[in-house]
C-alpha cells in the first residue's frame, strides 16, 4: 500500500519543506486544494520539480471544465488530478480525456456523495485511475465521525480506491487490511512535531 502526502499548507515555501522531510518516507505527494488556490500552478511545477521520483497529486477537486482543468495541471508537471464524484459525467470524461494525452491519470474523490459504492464503479468505468475514499475536515469534526464507514465503502466498491479522512498510526493498518491502495495522510504528518518521524511511523504501521 501507498502512502500518501496531504499537505495542506498556503505557501510554496512551507509545502516544500514538508514535502523535503516526509519524502524519504511517502511515495504521493499531493497538493491541497487551499494550496493550490493560495499559491496556483507554480505550486505543482515547484513539487514535481523538487520530486521528480514522487508521484505528485493536485488536488484540484474540479467539478466543472473537467478537461480544461486537468490539462493545465498536467502540464504544470502533475501526475494525478482530482475531480470530485458529484461532477457531471461529461466532467469526469472530460478530465480522463486530457489525462490521456498527457499520459497521467484522475482520481475521483468521493467527498459529499452518500453511495460511494456505486459512484466508485461508475467513475473508474469513465476512466479514473482510482477513486478517493474521502471525508473532509469539516465531516471529521463533526461529534460521531468514524473513518469505518469509508472502509466499508472501499470494501464494498470492487475497484481501486484511497482512503483519506483521519489517516494516522492508529487506523493505518485498518486502511490496509480494507484493501485501500493508497492511504492518505494529512495532518497527523502536518501536524507533528517531527514530520520525518511521522511519516516514518505510518510507514512502520502499514508494513
Amino acid at each position: 500500500m501507498k502512502i500518501q502526502f496531504a499537505i495542506d499548507t498556503l505557501t510554496i515555501e512551507h509545502a516544500l519543506e514538508l514535502a523535503a522531510s516526509a519524502a524519504p518516507h511517502v511515495d504521493v505527494l499531493e497538493l491541497g486544494t487551499p494550496l493550490i488556490k493560495a499559491e496556483g500552478l507554480p505550486a505543482i511545477t515547484a513539487m514535481k520539480e523538487a520530486h521528480p521520483d514522487k508521484i505528485v497529486l493536485a488536488d484540484l477537486k474540479t467539478m466543472d471544465a473537467g478537461a480544461l482543468e486537468a490539462d493545465i495541471a498536467f502540464a504544470a508537471g502533475a501526475d494525478l488530478v482530482t475531480v470530485l464524484g458529484v461532477a457531471d459525467d461529461s466532467t469526469i470524461a472530460g478530465a480522463v480525456s486530457a489525462a490521456k494525452e498527457h499520459g497521467k491519470g484522475v482520481v475521483i474523490d468521493l467527498i459529499g456523495v452518500q453511495d460511494k459504492a456505486t459512484r466508485a464503479k461508475e467513475a473508474v468505468a469513465l476512466g479514473a485511475e482510482f477513486v478517493e475514499m474521502h471525508a473532509g475536515l469539516d465531516e471529521q469534526a463533526q461529534e460521531g465521525y468514524s473513518l469505518s464507514g469509508l472502509l466499508e465503502a472501499g470494501e464494498a466498491c470492487g475497484v481501486p480506491f484511497s482512503v483519506a479522512g483521519g489517516v494516522n498510526s492508529g487506523s493505518i493498518a485498518d486502511v490496509k487490511s480494507a484493501g485501500a491502495m493508497i492511504a492518505v495522510a494529512g495532518g497527523a504528518i502536518y501536524g507533528a512535531d517531527d514530520v520525518a518521524a511521522a511519516a516514518e511511523d505510518l510507514r512502520a504501521a502499514a508494513a
